[in-house]
């Protein structure tokens, strides 16, 4: 697909504005209409996928197996309705806006409470904006809420030049909020995406209220009294840090180091770049979920691969990866955050453990749920919008 035409087709749709913020010529609205030819060009595919020999009786310890990518390509092919799937992410108000030489897509959803809060919603890779269909209209009845496409996913990309990191990509976040009139706001981020809302807080301190994360992501340090006195479910959790280091790494080695070889096989095919996102949701949602779709529902999950499909931003993606990896400024000291921040733990799948969140943020909020994994938004909606009210509650 040439997104860049997609993108022309979108933003001259006379989708409806909601901010007078959003009716000038730097900020343009957006509809998504995926020509026919790339349905039918994926369905073809689909169809002619040839199969590999894997080792039998070995299940998901390998990765993917091919008898469950089968039956999930099949009906991606022939059952699910992207039609449907696209009316239903339409039915959001949509713009695109071009800041540091990089469009971003966004979601804008309005709250009718005109002195409601304004809150910047960010997911990580591989989900996309899918991710939070599920909440934003639960959420408008507090926030305003704006769910931004990360650069380089969806239709926020392909990527239109190196060196976005999640400095840059803070910043541009920033610039974001105050083209839409926001100068005071509260972020949301998931795994990836509370990353850059950390980094937006230490960037701008004075214009975000407040930081809820999930899917947070903390190391120990080298320092030994780390680890003395951790509670057993503490201990549990460095044991899951222990086992993704050894042995859920390989994503995001590739990605780090060669994503441009890796993007022209899932660039050219849709099974491979299902297989790639799928795995992911299969380790990193609530480990209570037998397969990745008994967590987020099989059409939400294709939605979601659709969106990397369609917009060819497999290879972008993995180059969010690539430069996070050779940032020096990722990995260097920083001061402690100041923003009041607030974390949800997904007691089955989570490895956040508060002492050592608390040495680099000023964690104010801390809630532990028993249900959910990293894309909590999608796969337990209730319980993430209420902990999201119930953190921005405490700052009022």
């Amino acid at each position: 697909m040439d997104t860049n035409s997609g993108k022309n087709s979108g933003s001259n749709s006379g989708a409806k504005s909601g901010a007078h913020a959003e009716t000038t010529e730097a900020v343009r609205p957006f509809r998504i209409e995926i020509p026919q030819a790339d349905l039918d060009d994926l369905r073809d595919r689909l169809r002619r996928t040839r199969w590999g020999a894997e080792v039998p009786g070995t299940g998901w310890s390998r990765g993917v197996p091919a008898d469950y990518l089968k039956g999930l390509a099949e009906y991606w092919a022939d059952g699910y309705d992207w039609r449907k799937a696209e009316a239903a992410l339409n039915e959001f108000p949509q713009f695109i806006t071009e800041i540091d030489g990089q469009d971003i897509h966004f979601l804008h959803l309005r709250s009718q409470n005109p002195d409601a809060t304004p809150l910047l919603l960010m997911h990580d890779w591989p989900a996309s904006i899918v991710e939070y269909v599920e909440v934003m209209t639960p959420l408008s009845r507090d926030f305003h809420v704006v769910v931004a496409s990360t650069p380089g996913v969806g239709f926020s990309g392909p990527l239109s030049s190196p060196g976005w990191n999640n400095g840059r990509i803070a910043a541009a976040y920033t610039e974001l909020m105050s083209r839409l009139g926001y100068e005071r706001y509260g972020l949301q981020g998931t795994g990836g995406g509370a990353w850059i809302a950390t980094e937006m807080g230490r960037q701008a301190p004075d214009r975000v209220i407040g930081i809820h994360a999930n899917g947070f992501i903390v190391f120990p340090s080298d320092n030994p009294a780390d680890f003395e006195g951790l509670t057993e479910a503490e201990q549990g959790r460095l044991a899951r840090l222990q086992n993704f280091r050894d042995d859920m790494m390989g994503f995001n080695v590739i990605q780090s180091t060669r994503p441009h070889t890796l993007a022209h096989g899932l660039h050219d095919s849709p099974v491979g770049q299902l297989a790639w996102i799928v795995e992911k949701f299969k380790e990193w949602t609530d480990a209570a979920s037998e397969l990745p779709e008994d967590a987020v529902g099989r059409d939400h999950l294709l939605t979601n691969v659709s969106l990397y499909w369609f917009t060819a931003t497999a290879g972008s993606s993995a180059n969010l990866y690539y430069e996070a990896a050779h940032d020096p400024g990722a990995w260097a000291p920083k001061e402690r955050g100041t923003v009041p921040t607030g974390v949800a733990v997904a007691l089955t799948t989570d490895i956040a453990v508060r002492r050592f969140a608390e040495r680099e943020h000023n964690i104010t909020y801390w809630s532990e749920l028993e249900r959910g994994g990293n894309f909590l938004p999608l796969e337990q909606p209730e319980l993430f919008t209420e902990d999201v009210r119930a953190f921005f509650r405490t700052l009022a």
